[in-house]
């Protein structure tokens, strides 16, 4: 940048459009009319639209947006369920857990109780990883009971040295309030988790 009011414009919009990404409002956002608002406010023009309506609005689009998120999110991950639990390879318990064992391990599963060491790779249907023990080269530590529902169940059926595929619906993850970021509401998660060991 040639001075530092350009670098402190590109920073702010920077900051400004990585929001507006993680909320879910730039398929809808017109540059044109949001440059146009800013340049307003800065000139003390006449709004177009006052700063209470703006709330207003915004606050109500993006529960429009939330909501149509959550239906497709759901739909599509039944429909993702539905047929991976056709295949051979694909255990479904009674929850509505789907797990593909990729490792046998040996020894006693962990207990509700019991805190544990793992290794796991998390993505969403279309494969967006959201997190990853395994790409931070570090395992983690936590409860058995300190997880997501799905999580608790299949740590309990896991013997330590196993790595299990876990496909997890909407209700045993974060349901319809989502998690932030890329988990959104009603979200289907897909884990591949290593059981390294239990540490009581």
């Amino acid at each position: 940048m040639s001075s530092a009011s350009d670098s402190l414009s590109y920073s702010l919009g920077v900051l400004i459009g990585k929001n507006l990404k993680s909320q879910g409002f730039t398929d809808d956002l017109s540059p044109e009319q949001f440059l146009q608002a800013i340049k307003d406010v800065i000139a003390d023009a006449e709004l177009k639209i006052q700063p209470q309506d703006a709330n207003k609005f915004v606050s109500e689009f993006s529960q429009t947006a939330k909501d149509r998120a959550a239906t497709k999110n759901l739909e599509e991950g039944q429909a993702f369920l539905a047929e991976n639990g056709k295949r051979s390879e694909v255990t479904t318990t009674a929850t509505g857990l789907q797990y593909e064992v990729l490792k046998e391990g040996a020894g006693e599963s962990p207990k509700p109780t019991d805190r544990v060491s793992v290794h796991y790779h998390g993505t969403l249907l279309d494969g967006t990883v959201f997190d990853s023990s395994v790409e931070r080269g570090e395992p983690a530590q936590f409860p058995v009971q300190g997880v997501i529902p799905g999580w608790v169940e299949a740590l309990q059926l896991m013997k330590p040295g196993s790595k299990w595929k876990l496909y997890i619906p909407s209700d045993l993850a974060y349901g319809s309030r989502g998690a932030g970021g890329d988990i959104g509401p009603n979200s289907t998660l897909i884990f591949e988790v290593e059981l390294l060991e239990i540490l009581n």
